[in-house]
């Protein structure tokens, strides 16, 4: 039965329903579908720059996220390496770089650019971003959560020495360590790639198929949380 305020004759529960409608009418525009990506944004990736480092047997390793202001002129510098360029496409001007890196941030995915850093000196390039929320997900069975990468090794003489192994293991248990809700780290290298496929198949990376996507064939890269201890 109802209850009525005694001082004002007022059953408490057409209160109820006047603050509740009350309510409703401020909140609901705020979960609208225009808004919900950006009441979502804070929980895409978490933030990089917070998840520290990993001691790996090549030395101490973390991510740093880039800053163009600091960073354009080296990651300029790599994107122009022919080795990189076969697979990355980016060479040209600083503003090429720019916009890639930009590009990035502003997409559907949320990526975040990252230096890597091995024993306090950037070595490499890092794409974190939610591949469930990528156009990359309408090419394998996404699942929510699912975290991908990029990497690129930024110096030759890092190159062909099984760095790629070490650091690819590395950054994704960093990505698990500080993704809870994340249950796989996701990857596609072009399958021409052969060292960079067998870097991610060394790392605990398996292969359960091969995918066609813009400009390329890549090998669908998946590392799952259940099984990051077994492989």
């Amino acid at each position: 039965m109802p209850s009525t305020d005694f001082h004002t004759g007022v059953l408490l529960t057409d209160v109820h329903r006047t603050v509740a409608t009350d309510v409703h009418r401020t909140i609901a525009p705020r979960l609208s579908a225009e808004s919900l990506p950006q009441l979502a944004e804070a929980d895409l990736l978490d933030s990089p720059a917070a998840w520290g480092g990993v001691t790996t047997r090549s030395g101490a390793f973390r991510l740093e996220p880039v800053r163009l202001d600091r960073d354009l002129g080296l990651l300029t510098r790599w994107m122009n390496d022919p080795e990189v360029d076969a697979y990355w496409e980016l060479a040209g001007s600083a503003a090429v770089t720019a916009a890639h890196v930009r590009a990035q941030l502003d997409g559907v995915s949320r990526g975040i650019p990252c230096l890597g850093l091995l024993d306090g000196t950037p070595m490499s390039y890092w794409e974190i971003y939610r591949a469930d929320l990528d156009p990359l997900s309408a090419h394998y069975p996404a699942r929510p959560h699912d975290t991908g990468i990029h990497l690129l090794i930024g110096d030759g003489t890092n190159r062909g020495r099984g760095l790629g192994t070490v650091l690819l293991r590395a950054v994704a248990d960093l990505v698990l360590d500080n993704r809870p809700r994340c249950m796989r780290v996701i990857a596609e290298p072009d399958i021409r790639n052969t060292p960079s496929v067998s870097a991610f198949l060394n790392s605990g990376f398996r292969c359960p198929a091969e995918i066609e996507l813009p400009g390329k064939r890549a090998a669908l890269m998946i590392r799952e949380r259940a099984l990051r201890n077994l492989l």
